[in-house]
């Protein structure tokens, strides 16, 4: 039997096999796109070479799960990208924005979108500086979390953010990027245990600040200054985003299970 042939076979188990080959002819995936087992059609949204077309039909999935998979497949394309950019789907539109390859026309877009959590995803992800600048003035204290943990502010950028009002922006800067002198001199000092406590606890810290940390006011920060060991897990790592991962059963949360 050809694959054609299997990609009708009354086994659910039979056709998501066919839908997860990479040599499998376009005319055996197409009608597995509308299968109704969402585990084939799964399949086929993560089959690299699963057209255009198709991906197309599957982004507009009725279930998550499949959508999401579009996101992580190699072929999703710029067509592809701008139907996600345009989907009531946040969990979709936020997967658009940690994608590094993401058109300006479609960053700006997401720039202003609805969801913060959309926004902070795009701050902490995007390698544009043009959204990294736009996205440092977002009202919303998250969007300006995301733009402090992300690596590709620039000095001035970081400086500022070191003296933003909210304490959990001063805190995830010093957790995740490396500081000028003059900026960690002042951080050094800041009127929140819990920015110290990060700065205490911070990979990126210079030995010296740790140090003067150890002399710290507030005996929390001092024994963590004091007891801090290098790659204990204390470290707030940028992670790649795992795009399209589906974890258990149990789990109905966000892909790799990571609730934000």
């Amino acid at each position: 039997m050809t694959l054609i042939d299997l990609a009708s076979d009354p086994s659910a188990v039979v056709r998501k096999a066919v839908a997860a080959r990479t040599d499998a002819p376009a005319q055996a995936l197409r009608p597995l796109t509308r299968d109704h087992d969402r585990q084939v059609r799964e399949a086929v949204a993560r089959n690299p070479s699963t057209s255009v077309a198709n991906l197309l039909r599957l982004v507009k999935d009725a279930d998550r799960w499949v959508r999401w998979a579009v996101a992580g497949n190699p072929a999703c394309d710029e067509s592809v990208r701008r139907v996600m950019s345009e989907a009531p789907d946040k969990e979709l539109r936020g997967l658009l924005a940690e994608m590094r390859e993401l058109e300006p026309d479609l960053a700006a877009r997401l720039i202003d979108d609805v969801s913060p959590e959309v926004r902070e995803r795009l701050a902490t992800h995007t390698h544009d500086p043009d959204v990294i600048t736009a996205l440092m003035a977002d009202r919303t204290a998250r969007v300006r979390k995301g733009v402090a943990r992300n690596p590709r502010t620039t000095a001035e950028q970081r400086s500022a953010l070191a003296q933003d009002p909210v304490v959990d922006v001063r805190a995830a800067l010093v957790r995740a990027v490396e500081l000028d002198e003059a900026d960690l001199e002042r951080l050094v000092d800041d009127r929140s245990v819990e920015v110290r406590l990060a700065m205490a606890t911070s990979e990126v810290l210079p030995p010296h600040i740790r140090r003067a940390l150890e002399r710290d006011p507030d005996d929390t920060v001092a024994d963590a200054a004091r007891g801090f060991r290098p790659a204990s897990g204390n470290s707030s790592v940028i992670r790649a985003p795992r795009v399209g991962h589906r974890p258990s059963r149990t789990d109905p949360g966000r892909p790799g299970g990571a609730a934000r």
